[in-house]
Formats: C-alpha cells, sequence, structure tokens
C-alpha cells in the first residue's frame, strides 16, 4: 500500500506543465494585426496568414497531447518563422514604397505601429519557444529542480534570488510564463535593451538584435513621416 501513496504525493508534488494556449494567441493576435495592414504591405490575400496559423497549430496540438515534441517543436518554428518572414517582407514594403509619397501619412503611420506591435508579439513567440528548450524543456528542468526555473538564455530576477526569499514571496516554485517573454520583448522594442532582464546566450542576443533593428527602423519611419506632416 506504500508504493501506491508514494507514487501519489510524488504526482501531488510534480509541477504543472506550462500553459501552452498564451503562444497560439499571441501568434493568432499577429494573424489579426496582419488582415488590419493595408493590402499594398502584405503578401498574397490578407486573411492568409491567420489561415496558415490555425492551420499548423492542427498539427501542433495533436503532436502535443501524443508527447510527440520534436513534432511539435517542428510546427511551433514552422508557425513562428512564418509569421517572422511575413512582418519583415511587410517592412520592406513599407520601406521600398516611402519614397513614392503615394500612401497618406495616416496609412503609413498606421502600418509602422501595427508592425512595431507584430515585431513584439512575434519575438516574445521566439523567446517562449526557444529559452530552455521551449515549454516541454522548461517542464523537464523544472521537474528535476523541484519547479523552480534556474536554467536557460535569459536571467529573470527571480533565479538570482534566495530559496528562503523566494518561498517567502509565494514564488517558491517560479518559472517564467508566456507574459515573462511578452514583457522582455516589449522592452527591447522601447528600449531597445533586455532591461531587468539579462541575457546569457548568443541565439538570445543575435535575437534581440534583430527585433532592435527591426523595431528602431519601424519607429524612424513613424518620426520621420511625424516631421513631414509638421
Amino acid at each position: 500500500m506504500s508504493a501506491p501513496k508514494s507514487n501519489a504525493a510524488a504526482e501531488a508534488n510534480k509541477p504543472a506543465a506550462e500553459l501552452r494556449w498564451p503562444g497560439f494567441v499571441a501568434l493568432l493576435a499577429v494573424g489579426g494585426l496582419h488582415y488590419a495592414l493595408p493590402s499594398e504591405l502584405t503578401v498574397g490575400p490578407d486573411w492568409i496568414l491567420t489561415a496558415l496559423i490555425v492551420l499548423f497549430a492542427i498539427p501542433k496540438i495533436i503532436s502535443d497531447r501524443a508527447g510527440r515534441q520534436n513534432l511539435y517543436r517542428i510546427f511551433g518554428h514552422l508557425t513562428s518563422g512564418l509569421v517572422t518572414a511575413d512582418m519583415i517582407a511587410s517592412l520592406a514594403l513599407l520601406i521600398w514604397r516611402l519614397p513614392k509619397h503615394e500612401d497618406s501619412p495616416q496609412k503609413l503611420l498606421l502600418a509602422a505601429s501595427l508592425l512595431w506591435t507584430i515585431n513584439v508579439l512575434v519575438f516574445a513567440s521566439w523567446y517562449w519557444r526557444l529559452d530552455a528548450g521551449g515549454p516541454h524543456g522548461r517542464d523537464s528542468l523544472a521537474e528535476k529542480a523541484g519547479g523552480f526555473h534556474a536554467d536557460g538564455a535569459f536571467l529573470f530576477p527571480q533565479m538570482t534570488m534566495s530559496p528562503d526569499l523566494l518561498k517567502r514571496m509565494g514564488e517558491g516554485r517560479w518559472r517564467p510564463g508566456f507574459v515573462d517573454y511578452l514583457f522582455l520583448a516589449f522592452n527591447t522594442s522601447t528600449a531597445f535593451s533586455p532591461t531587468d532582464v539579462p541575457v546569457l546566450s548568443r541565439w538570445a542576443k543575435a535575437l534581440m538584435m534583430v527585433q532592435s533593428v527591426i523595431s528602431l527602423t519601424t519607429i524612424a519611419i513613424i518620426a520621420a513621416r511625424a516631421v513631414n506632416i509638421l
């Protein structure tokens, strides 16, 4: 009788799996923002990106439920790569059309604002998907570390605190979620730096440089158009 009890206790102490739906919602939001872009700045029909995001979500959900983590990662990376390529294509079209003065200032300002927001969501998805092996990898690491996130490409403030302090704060099993990576991406696009989260990995530094360049480009377009309006 002791073995079933010990197994039940182990299951009770096992950290809960990280939620997957925030990442999907973020990509759906990217599809919605893409739909709101002027048609001149989109590749293909306005609805195609949202349709592809939903289409790729089906095998992702199936592979996740079936425990096929490699397939889940492959379809996740394909989706993130797709929205990244689409965002860069739209930004290139915006830059290409800017000297022609064919678009109204209101349209250009709207497009730049939408692309800036898309940039935040896209790179938040990348950080969430890649850090410490993604959701599955963080689940495994947390299980080995007693529910606490102690390793990854980003040094979150909680990772530097003592276990006793974390327990007093009620964060003894703290782990980063999608909102943490969204906050990181937002800071990168506004301050062009990670602010309170140091970056430890070279791939993360490279991604953050790309995100900062895209953000700086869109902000420069908005600033230039604002000056022209004045």
